[in-house]
């Protein structure tokens, strides 16, 4: 018995003492948490870089395991925030609440770790899945389209059938194939029989069976990059084909007859389909397409039509003048391609003499061979030729620099173009731009470029063939991107008269066979995407006239001493050099404007940046292992533009007052006074247009995209910052007027009223989103009173404080009371939340109440509101404090109340799409009036127990309530089906009305569990542990 009391007492006096060391030793374990989330936050960060680089420029797809991942460590950084705020604020004495906290902290921490183990990600961050993998593709509309309904009514049963496995769609280029092809792919992503298993495969002209083999893997989430003998890849893609069954393969732009045994590919036994487009039918029939498709041009009348709507609807001809454009549009020989470019360059042209000169070069430009390709290609020079403007001509031959169906980049093509001097010298950074962008609309305007989305363009593998042509020919480009080179071309090839090469996304590792190409006029030479691992060390003394240099993306470690003397290039271009470690001095590259030496290894600035005196663009941000910045170095670079810092260490504001010519910025500051400081010096240049301002600690998603050629944000964070310790004492800050996004994160010597430490606050007129978190201090948001001269009779609009919000986000405020704050006796500013589309409220436990009857009337923009655990929030909507709603008379809520229904006032809120209530123990009521919503979509109601009844009206159909005509699902905790059951309705019917839209859901984490009494357990085994000693005694 004795011994049994001692073991069991033994077991006690060691859980009291693991207890008691959570109690003495929250402090330590808490600095080593706080250690451990910023590994994991450094580790997210870049993830995401990774992820959003591949995604945007390889189309490949984060895994879902990925995307929960970072959500993960998003939540576990808050709830570390929030864990450190209360371990700070903890008492010795309270023996429960350093007990519970210990417990926590040891726990989060095993989570930490656990959540940094699964982020290694052994198996890969991505599905692979193309782009293109059950979404419609972009296809080229016109009005007549009959041809091509035509063409689809043929194919159509061919694809339908069990018996034909391979079909080839054939033509001429420039006829209408891919077209055709797409819109069989988004017909047939719809189909039942094929349920989204459709795959869009781009072949250029340099495809062999390995490539086509990555190329049909990526689409079908198969990773062949560990495999290189290709009869293993063929065995592994025909399995992974063979899971799903009936499948539908395009292969687009075949050039050379493949062996589809030899790729891989499953035909014939469960009515999977091969639909190949080519320009040769040979190609066809030798891929075995059991039945061939001609793409015929179109009919003198469809093209006519065509024609005339690339011109432009609006236009009517004078009939002389149509007389010569129906002779321009027969040149184009019925050619889809040839029609929608030529009629793109005369858009907009009236003139007769215009139209006659516009034939006369069509048909000088038409001289020569009669082959299929010759019959497009003099309508496209024609278009080339009407650009007129060389400006215009340049900017388009420097887009072939590309690879085949490349999706390019708008803003760094406009870079490339500003370096390269392809445009007009503007005055600033934006100008410039805007330049820039000008010239790609009329290219695209001319039908020359395709739009493949907002920020990025392609051309079509013709035109690029065209531009290639006259590159090669007139202007000197040696053009081999994308075609999966190992080894760089020989150095003969590198002629004395080359001015452009482009060797990007190869494969090129080994350069021993090029160590020193004599290119003196050569201005542009890009090599990024490649594994470059070293460059000879003589390999640019014979290249003084290069103007661009991009290495972006390769694995090079250190940069030959040669490029020291490149005394005229404007642009050095590392981004993504991950393992770069040495630069050489740069002290005579006098003519550089922008250096990106985003994301590398280098421990310091390279020797010479001092001398960069013409330097407009300056990108430095990423750079982990660089731990300052010489002071002296910046103020020195007075013409720069745009300057992107680290966000791993502060720069002074003193370093930065020189830079009047400053147009965008991101950095760190390290208090307050700094901020204002730049403010000031920034506001009475003029120029600043764009930033990301970071003040106190490093905020890791304030990151811009390492690739980005412009900043777009106007965003201020002030994270983990004490407004108490300014060199001023108690900071106030000045916002920049034009602000777009302010987050306040995890602040202390925050005012009560917010906008006492902002007082700009209210008179801003560009804040869009407003995310205040972690600061104890802050009761209200702003305070307004009825002498306020927002309450005189001629108010302007300007003085509304939050009239543009869009986004307010306030989370982790134990003390918050109201968003604003003011006298009962005003009315509220017409303008205040005018704009507001979405409210999140988490975790403020004091509010009572989110809106008043008076400031409702100008929340006609809300979409969604979510409250969240608020432990004192108990209504939703309700009356204003000392003042009574008047029915139908109350001057201060008439704009909200529409109309009365059964002697009620009925409150509108014309575009409320979703409502989430969770954790809301105190919570009455939504709303006393009865609410109309006929927008609503979703409903969210978790552990809000006293609500009694819903208050949104339901609108009458025959006499019976009906629900809102946008409702879609209603969402209820699984343990609160009998509050659901239990709610009072107005009318019998509606409970079973609504019934078919409620879905009961499991949550993830439950409110109201039993708390055990640490301070009598904490006596109970300091007794056994005393009982155990006598016992031994």
């Amino acid at each position: 018995m004795a011994e049994m009391l001692s073991n069991m007492a033994e077991k006690l006096a060691n859980l009291a003492a693991e207890m008691l060391l959570d109690y003495t030793g929250i402090q330590e374990k808490m600095e080593t948490l706080r250690n451990d989330i910023q590994v994991l936050e450094n580790r997210a960060a870049d993830v995401l870089a990774v992820i959003e680089e591949e995604e945007i420029y390889n189309g490949k797809k984060r895994k879902r395991e990925v995307e929960d991942w970072l959500a993960n460590v998003d939540r576990k950084k808050i709830k570390c925030e929030s864990l450190n705020q209360e371990v700070q604020q903890t008492r010795f004495y309270n023996f429960y609440s350093r007990l519970q906290l210990g417990k926590l902290v040891k726990k989060t921490r095993l989570e930490v770790e656990k959540l940094a183990e699964r982020g290694k990600f052994s198996e890969g961050l991505f599905l692979e899945v193309c782009k293109t993998r059950g979404k419609p593709l972009v296809t080229t509309e016109w009005k007549s389209q009959r041809s091509l309904k035509q063409n689809l009514k043929t194919v159509w049963p061919w694809l339908m059938n069990d018996v034909d496995s391979r079909i080839g769609i054939y033509g001429m280029g420039g006829v209408g194939k891919t077209t055709l092809a797409m819109h069989m792919h988004n017909k047939l992503l719809n189909d039942p029989k094929f349920k989204g298993r459709v795959y869009w495969i781009n072949v250029s002209q340099d495809s062999n069976i390995h490539k086509l083999q990555h190329d049909i893997a990526s689409v079908v989430n198969l990773d062949l990059s560990s495999e290189d003998n290709e009869n293993q890849r063929a065995a592994e893609l025909f399995g992974a084909l063979r899971k799903r069954k009936s499948f539908v393969l395009i292969l687009d732009n075949v050039w050379n007859n493949f062996d589809i045994d030899k790729i891989g590919i499953p035909l014939g036994t469960d009515g999977s389909k091969l639909l190949i487009t080519s320009r040769s039918v040979d190609i066809c029939h030798k891929m075995g397409c059991q039945k061939n498709i001609k793409v015929n041009v179109l009919n003198e009348v469809e093209a006519w039509e065509l024609f005339l709507e690339k011109l432009g609807y609006g236009i009517k001809l004078p009939s002389d003048t149509e007389d010569v454009a129906k002779e321009v549009a027969k040149r184009c020989a019925g050619l889809p391609l040839g029609i929608i470019t030529m009629g793109g360059s005369m858009r907009g042209v009236i003139d007769i003499h215009e139209w006659r000169d516009a034939l006369e070069e069509l048909k000088e430009s038409s001289m020569g061979p009669d082959d299929m390709e010759n019959k497009v290609f003099p309508l496209l020079l024609c278009s080339f030729i009407r650009l007129r403007d060389p400006k215009l001509q340049r900017c388009f031959l420097y887009c072939c620099l590309y690879p085949e169906d490349y999706r390019i980049p708008r803003e760094e093509l406009i870079s490339k173009f500003i370096s390269e001097g392809l445009m007009d010298r503007r005055n600033s950074r934006q100008a410039s731009f805007d330049q820039g962008h000008s010239i790609l609309n009329k290219l695209e305007n001319a039908s020359l470029l395709e739009r493949a989305d907002s920020k990025y363009v392609r051309m079509h593998d013709l035109i690029r063939d065209m531009a290639l042509r006259i590159a090669r020919n007139d202007t000197g480009f040696m053009v081999k991107a994308g075609l999966q080179l190992h080894v760089i071309p020989e150095e003969q090839e590198w002629e004395e008269d080359l001015d452009k090469i482009s060797l990007m996304c190869n494969k090129i590792s080994d350069m021993t066979h090029c160590v020193s190409p004599n290119c003196p006029r050569l201005s542009t030479l890009i090599l990024r995407r490649n594994p470059l691992e070293k460059i000879p060390d003589a390999f640019f003394v014979h290249m003084r006239g290069l103007k661009i240099l991009d290495l972006s993306y390769t694995w090079i470690e250190e940069l030959p001493n040669s490029l020291s003397d490149l005394e005229n290039l404007n642009a050095l271009l590392l981004t993504c050099c991950v393992e770069l470690k040495y630069v050489p001095p740069l002290t005579k590259l006098k003519e550089l404007k922008e250096l990106d030496l985003n994301k590398n290894k280098l421990k310091e600035l390279p020797e010479g940046m001092q001398n960069l005196v013409n330097l407009k663009s300056l990108n430095i941000g990423f750079m982990s292992c660089m731990e300052m910045i010489p002071a002296g170095i910046l103020p020195k670079l007075s013409h720069l533009q745009r300057l992107i810092l680290p966000d791993h260490f502060q720069v002074p504001a003193e370093e930065l007052e020189g830079l009047k010519n400053l147009e965008e910025f991101q950095g760190l500051f390290c208090d307050v006074h700094d901020l204002n400081q730049f403010i000031t010096s920034q506001q009475k240049y003029g120029k600043l247009s764009f930033y990301s301002i970071i003040v106190g600690a490093y905020d890791s998603w304030s990151r811009i995209h390492p690739d980005s050629k412009r900043l777009t944000d106007k965003l201020l964070t002030i994270n983990g910052y004490c407004f108490k310790r300014g060199r001023g004492g108690e900071d106030k800050v000045l916002l920049p007027q034009d602000i777009q996004d302010l987050k306040i994160v995890r602040c202390d010597g925050v005012s009560s009223c917010f906008s006492d430490m902002f007082p700009s606050l209210n008179s801003l007129r560009s804040l869009k989103s407003f995310r205040i978190s972690h600061c104890t201090e802050i009761e209200c948001i702003s305070t307004l009173y009825t002498t306020s001269y927002l309450m005189e009779e001629k108010q302007e609009s300007c003085c509304f404080p939050f009239q543009s919000l869009e986004n307010l986000i306030l989370s982790w405020l134990p003390n918050l009371t109201s968003l604003i704050r003011w006298d009962v006796r005003a009315a509220p500013p017409t303008g205040t939340f005018s704009h507001l589309k979405k409210l999140r409220i988490e975790f403020c436990n004091k509010i009572r109440k989110l809106f008043t009857l008076r400031t409702l009337q100008n929340l006609y923009s809300l979409e969604e509101v979510y409250v969240s655990e608020c432990a004192g929030m108990e209504e939703i909507i309700g009356e204003d404090d000392g003042c009574e709603l008047e029915s139908n008379n109350s001057s201060c809520c008439s704009a909200s109340v529409s109309s009365s229904y059964n002697d009620q006032a009925i409150l509108t809120l014309p575009k409320l799409r979703a409502l989430s209530l969770k954790w809301l123990p105190e919570l009455r009521s939504i709303c006393r009036e009865t609410v109309v919503c006929d927008s609503i979509e979703t409903i969210g109601m978790f552990q809000c127990h006293k609500i009694k009844r819903l208050p949104f009206f339901m609108p009458q159909l025959n006499g019976q309530p009906s629900p809102p005509p946008n409702l879609k699902q209603i969402r209820i905790g699984k343990d609160d089906r009998d509050w659901w059951e239990s709610l009072e309705w107005s009318h019998s019917n509606i409970k079973n009305m609504l019934q078919p839209f409620v879905k009961y859901l499991e949550l993830g984490f439950q409110k109201g569990l039993i708390k055990p009494d640490w301070n009598k357990l904490v006596l109970a085994c300091l007794f056994i542990r005393r009982l155990q000693v006598l016992l031994r005694s």
